[in-house]
């Protein structure tokens, strides 16, 4: 039997204190295992499994599993982790809430303690993903955009209050300090804990993918949905296969002008193109040396663009110096040091040091500045062949994913009522936004310095763009007006409107009423530019069809240009006050100018006393928002923001649920390859046509007061009828349906009568007729967000099962958190191979209480007159023992409610 307290040692934090840890090295010598050579993300889990080994979640069998773990084994076996705290924003924290609160009134509805239900581990929630974009290039932007925040989220807000006071270890920062992952990076991660003097790493989950970003100074974390960061709130391990790991390394040295934006583009592209879906992926070699950690951070960000779990950098100096160049406390960065020297994983590992399952190696001389559009951040554009590329989409054909418009429009003009002129290609919406680039100093202090000089050259932005900056923190704002670049970043448009992730997640806000009209009249296909890291179809804004990700100085630079025509590497920007050509190289910023601003950003003052107004000065907006339930159990006071979610209403203490066969089930949607969340369940923009807007309507709300269906994530009735509503999505039953006619948006055919209806009054017709529906898509199903409603709204749908050719990560564990089946086409099988158009019934059979992961489940196909046509099998992506349990409990949150309550 394993004796974790023969490794427990002592290890020197300063002259005058030692502490405790579960030594890795002792580990090494007690086994002869050379646990050295493991990459270093396993050895930190390892010592998570060791800590919390306890005979009964955590049995000896895991240790000896991860201490054993080599590159190319075959990934069958399952790891549980029990994190030290979980992140939330508001988007995914609100529905997590709602659904804690459900949970305690079923508890008291049969008669069991409530107070069972509470969370065992810290839980951050940042406010930060409501605030739209309504106020714009004008001084009084923020407080006018806050206001009107506070305004449309009053119920909201109140409804966390309450949580604060209902639940210990509930802790919030509200709206206006920052976006969620830079103030976990700058402020709420302490690297490594302590309890009982015993000291270990910080491993965090978060219901935000982006949650990856803590992965730069050396901390594990990943995003995972609002319904398993629940679970995992509630006692239960985070279960997860063991994973692969891919070493990158890094070689070389980024050339000057070509910024971290650059290479986390061309990382995501690379990465995408290898497939490095559900894997780790750690950062190694010389070149991470020369990478300075806001650098690092920006490439952890984007660990969910390019599909891994973590993109980890391992902790050396330059993860120590950040540590002290952000304020934290200096017996804590002495600790965090010493642990990381004490276990040996100290240091950046160089080739040949670790062994990897594989082995990458990007080279930073070559990385080029560049952008990714139009829809996936993975469709690099080299900064040269941008208006080559922005052509030939604007001509190709729908089905090839192009625009569809013919050569002879490509210039031409359109004249608004009040003499605007727009024609395909203007930048309409120009953002510096998102945690990915507004937490990284030096990409800031390039976007002011070039700010500075188009001033100074007298170049303007056009009225017509929509310009906006929404720093990830209010140190951005104090070391940028601190080194007098504020300013004219200001004179060109581009205020502070926001601390928030604004345009990135979709609250963009209203573009002039004018120019949307004549766009949407004369299917214009203009341009959003955007310092995100999402820009796929219909987020940014449902009516600017292409958007692309740049860096904050380029993102500037177009706006200036006015166009995602203008070829930036040869032709002006635009003409100073002589009437000379300006290029972009005339007001780009040099290496030596941005270096000799550091000095501005590597305060920690700044962000000490920042962070100390969270508790000592929250603002009077937040200070004035009421309680209006003081009490354990929440009263569900009648709300179209906040109601009691349906996902327990036939909730039974005994366990009885078995999932059956499922016989003459219809498709609801057949869609294509990279699916989004945000075509699942969009986050931004309710429209008044839509079912959800209708809704809203009937219950007497304002379309002035829709918001967005982010903020409206606590009510289940706007949400579901949300669910597949994206004004881009493409349901091939609808294109294929009638005369091969391309309809766009979220409609259906019922198939009972062929009636065209929208995918939401078809939904509850077939639930009406007990009919069991299914969605069918190609690759990468459910890319994007860690969006739990994703799911949850597929559930309320009665949606039985999703297949797919494959799946993104979050989305296929939310889908079996909420009862749902994920299967996979296996071989060459595919919607094209099999013909399925929407017209077949389709029956599964092999589902029982004695089904097993990844099994090979019968499918049958059969025509609408009701002949066979087809028997195949397709692999059931239920991954591991544990989602079998959750699968069969009809999803997590039972399971762990019956856990609870009959314990």
């Amino acid at each position: 039997m394993f004796h974790k307290k023969t490794i427990l040692k002592e290890f020197q934090i300063s002259e005058n204190k030692k502490g405790k840890f579960y030594s890795l090295p002792d580990l090494e010598k007690k086994f002869n295992i050379n646990i050295s050579r493991l990459p270093v993300s396993i050895r930190i889990i390892l010592e998570s499994i060791i800590r919390n080994y306890d005979c009964k979640k955590i049995t000896e069998e895991y240790i000896y599993e991860l201490m054993n773990w080599k590159p190319k084994d075959l990934r069958i076996k399952e790891l549980p982790l029990i994190v030290t705290r979980i992140l939330l924003q508001d988007f995914t924290g609100i529905p997590l809430l709602t659904d804690l609160a459900a949970m305690r009134s079923i508890a008291k509805k049969i008669n069991k303690n409530p107070k069972k239900i509470e969370p065992l581990v810290p839980v951050d929630l940042i406010v930060d993903h409501s605030i739209q974009v309504d106020f714009f290039r004008e001084k009084k932007s923020l407080d006018l955009n806050m206001q009107l925040e506070f305004k449309r989220n009053k119920e909201r807000y109140q409804f966390i209050k309450w949580g604060m006071q209902a639940f210990n270890k509930f802790n919030v920062i509200p709206p206006g300090f920052g976006i969620v992952h830079q103030i976990n990076l700058e402020y709420l991660s302490r690297g490594i804990l302590n309890k009982d003097n015993i000291y270990y790493p910080d491993i965090i989950v978060g219901t935000d993918s982006h949650t990856t970003m803590i992965n730069s100074i050396g901390v594990i974390g990943w995003g995972v949905g609002g319904i398993e960061a629940e679970a995992g709130m509630l006692g239960q391990p985070i279960y997860f296969l063991i994973p692969d790991v891919i070493g990158v390394n890094l070689i070389g040295k980024l050339n000057k002008g070509v910024t971290a934006t650059d290479l986390v583009l061309t990382i995501t592209k690379l990465l995408r193109k290898k497939n490095v879906v559900g894997k780790f992926v750690e950062f190694f070699g010389d070149g991470v040396k020369s990478l300075l950690l806001p650098d690092r951070a920006t490439i952890s960000n984007m660990a969910p663009e390019y599909g891994a779990t973590i993109g980890f950098f391992p902790v050396d100096k330059i993860t120590v110096n950040y540590f002290y160049n952000t304020g934290r406390n200096n017996l804590e960065i002495k600790a965090f040091e010493s642990y990381f020297k004490s276990q040996k994983l100290f240091g950046i590992p160089k080739i040949g040091e670790i062994d990897y399952t594989d082995i990458i190696t990007l080279n930073l001389d070559n990385v080029s500045p560049s952008l990714s559009g139009p829809n996936r951040p993975q469709d690099l554009i080299k900064l040269n062949n941008v208006k080559k590329k922005f052509t030939e989409l604007l001509i190709k054909p729908t089905f090839k994913n192009g625009f569809n418009k013919d050569i002879n429009e490509l210039n031409k003009i359109y004249i608004t009522k009040n003499g605007i002129k727009i024609k395909n290609g203007d930048i309409l919406i120009a953002a510096i936004t998102s945690c990915t680039n507004t937490s990284n100093p030096n990409l800031m202090l390039s976007a002011g310095l070039l700010a500075k000089k188009a001033v100074k050259f007298g170049l303007e932005i056009s009225p017509k763009i929509k310009t906006s900056f929404t720093p990830g923190s209010r140190v951005v704002t104090e070391y940028l007006n601190n080194s007098g670049l504020l300013l004219y970043l200001e004179k060109l448009g581009f205020n502070i409107v926001a601390y928030g992730c604004a345009t990135c997640i979709g609250n963009s806000g209203k573009i002039k009423s004018q120019i949307e009209e004549i766009i949407i009249n004369n299917n214009i296909i203009t341009s959003s530019i955007l310092s995100g890291n999402r820009n796929f179809e219909s987020r940014i804004h449902p009516s600017i069809y292409a958007n692309f990700l740049a860096s904050p100085p380029l993102v500037i630079a177009y706006a200036i240009a006015g166009n995602i025509l203008v070829d930036l590497t040869i032709e002006p920007l635009g003409i100073d006050k002589n009437g000379k050509k300006i290029y972009l190289n005339d007001i780009w910023p040099s290496t030596e100018e941005i270096n000799s601003l550091e000095k501005f950003t590597l305060n920690k003052n700044l962000f000490y006393f920042n962070y100390k107004n969270i508790k000592n000065n929250p603002g009077k907006l937040w200070s004035n928002i009421s309680d209006t339930v003081i009490d354990n159990i929440y009263n569900w006071p009648i709300s179209t923001y906040i109601s009691q979610p349906p996902f327990f209403n036939n909730f039974k203490l005994k366990f009885e649920y078995f999932p059956k066969n499922i016989k003459g089930a219809r498709a609801l949607c057949i869609l294509g390859d990279s699916i989004t969340t945000d075509h699942i369940s969009p986050a931004g923009l309710i429209e008044e046509s839509s079912p959800a807007g209708k809704w809203l309507i009937n219950n007497g709300v304002l379309k002035d007061e829709f918001n967005s269906y982010g903020s409206r994530r606590g009510n289940h009735e706007v949400m579901i009828r949300g669910t597949f509503s994206n004004k881009r999505i493409k349901n091939l039953i609808t294109i294929l349906g009638k005369n091969n006619t391309q309809i766009e948006g979220g409609f259906t055919y019922y198939q009972p009568s062929g009636e065209k209806m929208s995918i939401y009054d078809a939904a509850m017709k077939y639930i009406s007729n007990n009919i069991s529906t299914i969605i069918f898509a190609g690759k990468e199903y459910g890319t994007g967000s860690s969006r739990d409603w994703a799911a949850k709204g597929t559930k309320l749908l009665g949606v039985k099962m999703v297949i797919a050719r494959s799946f993104e990560r979050i989305h296929r564990a939310n889908l079996i958190g909420m009862g749902i089946l994920p299967l996979q086409f296996l071989n060459n099988d595919s919607i094209q191979s099999l013909n399925i158009t929407g017209n077949e019934y389709f029956d599964l059979k092999g589902i029982s209480k004695k089904i097993k992961p990844l099994e090979k489940i019968d499918f049958i196909i059969y025509r609408k007159n009701g002949k066979k046509i087809k028997k195949i099998k397709l692999l059931l992506r239920i991954d591991t023992p544990m989602e079998i349990k959750y699968y069969q409990n009809d999803g997590i949150l039972p399971f762990v409610l019956r856990e609870l309550l009959n314990s």
